[in-house]
């Protein structure tokens, strides 16, 4: 088939989800540590604030989708977001500890990353759905959105290194706060407020910067029907749609395998005493990741997507309690961990690259069998669907660090009753619960048939409709 899109193109889009990813894996990472550390608030229940936020604001989701199917454009919601979302992410990270106390912190808490959901959300549902009108060929579609998300992987660990070099600048002219690089046997301090601030800054004005190429660097070419839809109207679309409830229902059934991101600050500060050393983690996983992004589109190749995705899924559940069982009972050596960290990585490549291939094809599917299509519906619910996963395994993990009797001021090189048992429960939750999430989001991927030639069928059939129209 005719290949549509040339480098600059690719390039755009990739580099832009980069720049949107970087600015919420920083939230991702390091929002619960500055509501603990800066503003005193308890770890549990910032955990269950984030996690009905995220709920809450998944509610808006659907009505994004449904203003882009009414304005049958995605990019200018793009623009639109831009502004809100940086500001947003700067003012999460605004020390108020010297003007609210208490319960206020809570209600600020609240109230603030719900409007950076909101905006978040307005971009968020057209960088995904773009995905599926740069080209109506199908195998030039998977390969743009394989690489694309191969940036998307890295920019969502990116804050892992923004954030220890904006700390070492602060710290060389305020001495306060982390210094990042201390000497053998020194405890690095916790990361102040104002290199809290200074990284929200940056990753904010950088990020929105390279998102804006999205919307420069991009053309849509696969025209839709767009018409309004009301809230019962779209779900009830969604749920005739079987192929895309089956991908919604393993997204959710693998919530877990994002926890890791959770609270993978705080692991560092257990596992390996600062911090700032979350960057080696992210080395390692987030190494194992992008390898795996590389290596799927060529699998692609041999098998299927949901072949892929099976056998990846067993694979990282097999080595998630490998690597669990290995530093619980056999040896707790740095390097085995990294390298059973690294090898634990490679199956979060899968989770980024096939959920948006899948919904782009159930977008065909839909055509195939209706005449519509539903970019802006189909890529919300895709949205809302992440958000609520990652709202539970933010819970979940949060919950977890609560339940290993997480403090942020132990000093975990002393190897006490109390720490080694902290050790092992943050491990098993950064390693071991991954690996059930994965072989959970196999179950309704069975009854998954968009592949082979059925999908080919569809791509053949939609192109021959639009050259006869």
């Amino acid at each position: 088939m005719k290949k549509y899109l040339n480098f600059k193109e690719i390039a755009a889009y990739s580099l832009g989800l980069f720049g949107f990813q970087m600015i919420v894996g920083l939230l991702n990472s390091y929002q619960a540590e500055f509501y603990h550390e800066v503003l005193g608030a308890d770890l549990a229940i910032v955990g269950i604030l984030i996690c009905v936020v995220k709920i809450i604001s998944s509610v808006f989701d659907p009505f994004v989708g449904n203003r882009i199917a009414n304005k049958g454009k995605l990019k200018p919601f793009i623009l639109y977001a831009i502004a809100p979302f940086a500001i947003m992410t700067v003012i999460i990270f605004c020390n108020v500890s010297g003007f609210i106390k208490g319960t206020a912190v809570y209600v600020w808490i609240f109230i603030t990353f719900l409007l950076w959901s909101m905006a978040m959300t307005i971009g968020d549902v057209p960088s995904q759905g773009i995905a599926s009108v740069l080209t109506p060929n199908p195998e030039e579609k998977t390969s743009t959105i394989s690489l694309a998300n191969t940036f998307k992987e890295i920019g969502f660990s990116a804050s892992a290194v923004v954030v220890p070099a904006a700390c070492i600048v602060v710290y060389q002219f305020t001495k306060e706060g982390s210094k990042v690089f201390v000497s053998s046997g020194e405890k690095d301090a916790p990361i102040s407020a104002l290199q809290f601030f200074v990284s929200a800054i940056v990753c904010a004005i950088l990020g929105c910067i390279l998102f804006a190429l999205i919307y420069t660097g991009t053309k849509e070419r696969v025209p839709y029907s767009a018409e309004k839809m009301s809230m019962k109207e779209m779900f009830a679309t969604l749920k005739s749609n079987k192929p895309l409830m089956l991908v919604v229902i393993s997204y959710l059934l693998g919530s877990v395998r994002k926890i890791s991101m959770a609270i993978q600050v705080q692991a560092a500060n257990v596992m390996l005493g600062s911090q700032q050393y979350v960057v080696l983690f992210g080395i390692c996983m987030g190494l194992g990741s992008v390898i795996s992004m590389v290596i799927i589109p060529l699998l692609f190749k041999k098998w299927d997507e949901k072949k892929v995705t099976i056998i990846v899924s067993i694979y990282g559940f097999v080595v998630s309690m490998a690597a669990f069982l290995i530093y619980t009972f056999i040896t707790t050596n740095m390097i085995v961990m990294f390298i059973m960290m690294f090898l634990s990585g490679l199956q979060f490549g899968i989770v980024n690259i096939v959920p948006m291939i899948m919904v782009a094809d159930c977008v065909d599917y839909h055509e195939y069998e209706t005449g519509k299509r539903i970019e802006g519906p189909a890529f919300s619910v895709l949205t809302l669907t992440i958000k609520c996963a990652l709202a539970i395994s933010a819970a979940i993990g949060l919950a977890m660090l609560k339940v290993a009797n997480y403090e942020a001021g132990t000093d975990f090189s002393v190897l006490t009753e109390g720490v080694v048992y902290t050790k092992r429960m943050v491990y098993f939750t950064f390693v071991g619960m991954p690996g059930i999430g994965s072989l959970l989001s196999i179950i309704p991927l069975l009854k998954y048939d968009l592949v082979g030639e059925k999908k080919k069928k569809i791509a053949a059939e939609l192109q021959a409709r639009r050259e006869n129209n």
